[in-house]
C-alpha cells in the first residue's frame, strides 16, 4: 500500500482511523510537528519520507506538481480529494483502489484525482 501523509485539509478523524484500520501506514501534518507550515514545505516533508501527500487543496498542489517538472523536484506522489462530500468510508475505498492499481512505488512524481477512482 501506498504510504500518506495527511495535510491539514484531509486529516478528519474517521478517515484517519479507517485508513489505519485498513493498513495503511499514514503521518499526519499534526504527528510530523509540520501543522501550519506552507504547502510547499509540505510536499518536500512527505518526498523526503517517500510518504504521498493526501490533500483536499486542488489548486496549490496541481500548481506545485506543475512547478516541480519545471525545477526538477521529484516528490512522492499526490492525491487530491476533489469531492468534498464524499463520505470517510467511500474515500477509503478510493484510496484502497488507488493503491492497490498503482502499487507501492506507482505514485512518484504523478498527481491522482481521488474523483477518478469511483
Amino acid at each position: 500500500m501506498i504510504r500518506l501523509y495527511l495535510d491539514e485539509d484531509s486529516m478528519a478523524r474517521a478517515v484517519l482511523r479507517g485508513l489505519r484500520a485498513a493498513g495503511f501506514d499514514v503521518l499526519t501534518t499534526t504527528e510530523a510537528g509540520m501543522r501550519g507550515r506552507p504547502d510547499p514545505d509540505q510536499l518536500a516533508f512527505g518526498a523526503s519520507r517517500r510518504r504521498v501527500i493526501y490533500t483536499a487543496n486542488i489548486g496549490d498542489y496541481s500548481r506545485l506538481h506543475a512547478e516541480s517538472w519545471v525545477e526538477w523536484f521529484e516528490h512522492a506522489g499526490i492525491v487530491v480529494l476533489t469531492e468534498q462530500r464524499l463520505s470517510p468510508g467511500e474515500q477509503i475505498r478510493r484510496l484502497v483502489r488507488l493503491s492497490a492499481e498503482v502499487g507501492d512505488d506507482g505514485m512518484v512524481h504523478r498527481i491522482e484525482f481521488l474523483g477518478d477512482f469511483g
